[in-house]
Order: structure tokens, then C-alpha cells, then sequence
């Protein structure tokens, strides 16, 4: 049986809707801190408004990174990640190379996640892997997450919330299989109720990725699709 805190502490609040303003960071600021979320995810541009915004309480910033497709280059995902730490986020979500990783390129994939982590790590930065798994099947899924792994990342996560398909217990379950007991798991995409991140959870999540953490959390239906 999980309190509300207790769900509240592993939720990465997302606000990364390329319509959501500053207004918006405020008002989203406000709600991490009366829920005690554990991170407000944001833009890269966002980074340094958060930390100010979450400055007096124990909520980190995390971000994402080469958002929603992972196909930057590696030399500017490794500035983006320097950028980033230097703008203040604790954490990073970083998107895996899709297109890289389709091509059967895994050396690129490793390489361009060892970048980010290189630079993460020398800050205590934790890095966060999203493979987009609706783009995968069950093999590929299992491959990404030993490519992660193999890349020194700390997490694996299955969406961006903008991509096809949405966490779902298979994919975590594979996830947990395959990597579960050398690195940690972030279901995120489509959890829009407390049933489905207790589930989560319950079935060994670390981190939960929520856009809708009010309704979650009050046990209300989430409106809207992310």
C-alpha cells in the first residue's frame, strides 16, 4: 500500500509541451512543491527558471535532452549536457539516437551515450536513457537497455510521451529482465492514474515520468493526452 507521498517521491513531473509558457513553469513549480514530487522535467531552456523556482524546496530539476528524437549529433548532445549542468538540472533524460539504433549502428549508440554520461558523471549528474520503446519490439527494447547499460548510463526509460505507444507492463518488465538489477527503471507516457503508477511500482519502477501528477495523485481522471 503506497501513500501519496510515497508515489509523489518517485514522479519526474513533466513540463515539456512545446506550447507550455512561462506561466505555465510557475504554476507547475507551485504543484511540485505542495506534492513534494522528487524532479520538475523540463526543457533545456526552462533549466535555469526552475532552479529558481524550486530554489527553497527539496524538489530537483531534471531535463530532457536531444527531445523527442535523440538524433542530434554527438558533439552537440555533449554540449547540450554541459549547457544544461551548467544552467543547474541535477538529472538528464536524454533521448537515445532512434534512427542510429534502427540501423543496427550500436557503436554509434553506445558512443553517443557514453558523451552525455562522460560529462554527467564528472558533475553527479545521473543520466536517464529513453529508447522511445513503441518504436521497438520486445528484442529491441532488450537490446537498447544492455546498449545503455554498455554507455554507463544510470536509468533506462521506456518514452518521451510524443513518440508511439506509452509505458506498458510488458516493456517494463523486459526492461527489469533484461537490466533491472544493474541500472534503474522509468516507466513514462500514458501514466494518467494512481492505479497505473502504484502498478508500476509494484512491479519494480524506480522513477515514474508524469505529465498529469495532480490527478494521479488525487486519484482523478488526468484530461488531455500526456
Amino acid at each position: 500500500m503506497y501513500t501519496k507521498r510515497q508515489v509523489a517521491q518517485t514522479i519526474d513531473h513533466a513540463v515539456l509541451k512545446p506550447d507550455q509558457t512561462e506561466l505555465d513553469l510557475h504554476a507547475n513549480a507551485k504543484m511540485c512543491i505542495e506534492n513534494e514530487v522528487f524532479s520538475m522535467c523540463v526543457k533545456p531552456c526552462d533549466i535555469k527558471l526552475a532552479k529558481e523556482l524550486l530554489k527553497d524546496s527539496n524538489v530537483k530539476v531534471s531535463c530532457v535532452l536531444s527531445f523527442p528524437h535523440g538524433t542530434d549529433s554527438i558533439p552537440v548532445k555533449e554540449f547540450q549536457a554541459r549547457q544544461a549542468i551548467n544552467d543547474g538540472t541535477d538529472e538528464i533524460d536524454m533521448v537515445m539516437n532512434i534512427s542510429k539504433f534502427l540501423s543496427g549502428d550500436y557503436e554509434y549508440v553506445i558512443a553517443d551515450i557514453k558523451a552525455v554520461v562522460d560529462v554527467a558523471h564528472q558533475h553527479g549528474v545521473l543520466v536517464k536513457v529513453i529508447q522511445e520503446s513503441g518504436f521497438l519490439t520486445p528484442e529491441q527494447i532488450a537490446k537498447a537497455c544492455e546498449l545503455s547499460y554498455e554507455g554507463g548510463a544510470d536509468f533506462v526509460k521506456t518514452s518521451t510521451g510524443f513518440g508511439p505507444g506509452k509505458a506498458t507492463p510488458e516493456n517494463i518488465e523486459i526492461m527489469i529482465k533484461t537490466v533491472g538489477d544493474r541500472m534503474l527503471v522509468k516507466p513514462s507516457g500514458g501514466i494518467r492514474t494512481w492505479k497505473d503508477a502504484v502498478a508500476f511500482l509494484e512491479q519494480g519502477a524506480d522513477r515514474l515520468g508524469v505529465g498529469s501528477t495532480e490527478a494521479v495523485l488525487s486519484g482523478s481522471k488526468a484530461e488531455g493526452d500526456y
